[in-house]
């Protein structure tokens, strides 16, 4: 047979390829030009794209597209077409709660980037424990009527997560309607632990962004971090507590967590309720409507507050905004708990900003978290905050996530201080404007630097070289920490 086929000549083909790389890099151009806020982000990926032939376009279609962003839309669009609102009932509230002065400032921010009111009428009690706040939690499981709603970052299938499959598989026997949203990290990617059980004993629950096709593997990097519990409607649970016998010190366990959880009441928990019923209509397309779910909520307490639901689905970073806000409107201290210190440079400028206002800026560490390489960067930037007082904590790790500002502000919740809770995961926090409520959290936070190590600037200066090089090279890996 004759072959009429005429293969390119070898130039040709080049010139093919060279072309068809440079599309590629121009439709990245525009991608990144129209939706990248972050200059040294857009510039990095425009750079990649433009000098790693079809590599760097590759790298930008596996890592560098929101997708969340518009998978998110579309299933928020649909519930609106299907139901007319996502939320049968409006978040109570007011617009400023009438607030003055520097407090007045910090919560137009949270109004702008929410679009939630602050709600009045709140009571935060502090749960200092594991113990405590699984006792407070199981109690609450055991005595619901209606509803509970629970989301987790981690749930295991140890002693601590088996009670709670026991005690929400004895509340949906009694007929309360119950919803269990784990990570699909967190919960476990390879065995579905908790979740399984759960599924098992026939209670709805789902793994957030959980896919097994390798095409939408992209999501591992997009974590649910939340902690949150609503029962009936009206009493909600959040703060940094997993779920896990870590978090308990009476089982022993060789690696012990220290944590802090929070039991609020009042209006502000339409808000946390809000929040879950978001991500699980984003996971599993059901709408939670009706009375068990949005019951009216009685005043519960002075606390004003508000709930911030933040992730890389939004246009701005809602907590970073938040907490930008805050920290550049303290007129005497500022204090930070937290596991992992990755602040970003506008976050840390803005904190090196107060600290030569004259603010007292306090940042507690723990002396070992569950990650080396993230206390090696945290450690990092010591040389440039110069007026920051530190404090180290002894083990067991302090996963604890706590700031206040001045006395009169604090925010409680699930977001560390690091570039990934910041812009990576889907966190939720709690501002309150309360005396009362950031006393409280005060009052932990003595606790801890009571038994903590001031690690001073002079202290840091005088380790090695070599170690303080090795965390100069780990803070470079702060995008990705």
């Amino acid at each position: 047979m004759l072959n009429l086929s005429f293969p390119l000549p070898f130039g040709a083909s080049l010139n093919l390829l060279a072309a068809a790389d440079a599309i590629a890099a121009i439709v990245v151009t525009v991608h990144v030009l129209m939706t990248k806020r972050d200059v040294r982000a857009a510039a990095g990926w425009i750079g990649l794209a433009w000098l790693s032939p079809f590599v760097g376009a590759l790298m930008y279609y596996l890592f560098g597209i929101n997708r969340i962003a518009r998978r998110a839309s579309r299933r928020a669009l649909g519930a609106h077409r299907k139901r007319g609102t996502l939320h049968p009932r409006q978040l109570p509230g007011t617009p400023d709660g009438n607030l003055t002065g520097p407090l007045a400032a910090i919560a137009r921010v949270g109004a702008h980037v929410t679009r939630r009111p602050l709600a009045p009428g709140n009571a935060l009690e502090v749960l200092p424990s594991g113990e405590q706040a699984y006792a407070a939690m199981l109690e609450a499981i055991g005595n619901a009527r209606t509803s509970i709603a629970l989301a987790s970052y981690i749930f295991r299938a140890d002693a601590i997560g088996r009670e709670f499959i026991a005690a929400l598989s004895a509340a949906a026997a009694r007929g309360v309607a119950v919803r269990v949203l784990v990570d699909g990290i967190g919960g476990g990617y390879l065995l579905p632990g908790a979740v399984g059980r759960l599924h098992r004993t026939g209670i709805p629950s789902a793994r957030f962004t959980h896919h097994w096709q390798p095409w939408r593997v992209l999501f591992l990097n997009l974590r649910s971090h939340k902690k949150i519990l609503v029962v009936d409607g009206a009493i909600g649970f959040t703060g940094g507590l997993n779920i896990g016998a870590e978090n308990a010190p009476l089982l022993r366990r060789p690696r012990r967590v220290d944590d802090v959880h929070f039991r609020i009441r009042g209006p502000v928990v339409s808000q946390m309720m809000l929040t879950f019923a978001e991500d699980w209509n984003f996971t599993t397309g059901e709408v939670l409507d009706g009375a068990a779910w949005w019951p009216a909520i009685p005043s519960a307490g002075p606390v004003l507050a508000r709930g911030i639901s933040s992730g890389p689905d939004e246009d701005v970073g809602k907590l970073e905004a938040v907490f930008q806000a805050a920290v550049s409107q303290a007129e005497r201290r500022i204090r930070i708990v937290t596991p992992y210190f990755l602040p970003d440079t506008i976050l840390t400028g803005t904190i090196a900003l107060a600290s030569l206002r004259g603010v007292e800026v306090e940042v507690l560490l723990p002396a070992r978290s569950d990650v080396r390489l993230i206390d090696w960067a945290s450690r990092a930037h010591i040389p440039y905050l110069p007026g920051v007082k530190w404090y180290v904590t002894p083990a067991p790790f302090d996963h604890a996530k706590l700031v206040t500002v001045d006395g009169h502000w604090c925010a409680v919740g699930s977001a560390n201080w690091d570039s990934r809770s910041l812009r990576l995961n889907f966190e939720f926090n709690v501002e309150c404007y309360d005396e009362q409520a950031t006393a409280a959290v005060d009052r932990i936070i003595d606790a801890r630097i009571a038994r903590a190590h001031a690690l001073t600037h002079h202290e840091y200066a005088k380790r090695s070289r070599a170690v303080r090089l090795r965390d100069s090279a780990a803070r470079l890996l702060l995008p990705l920490l």
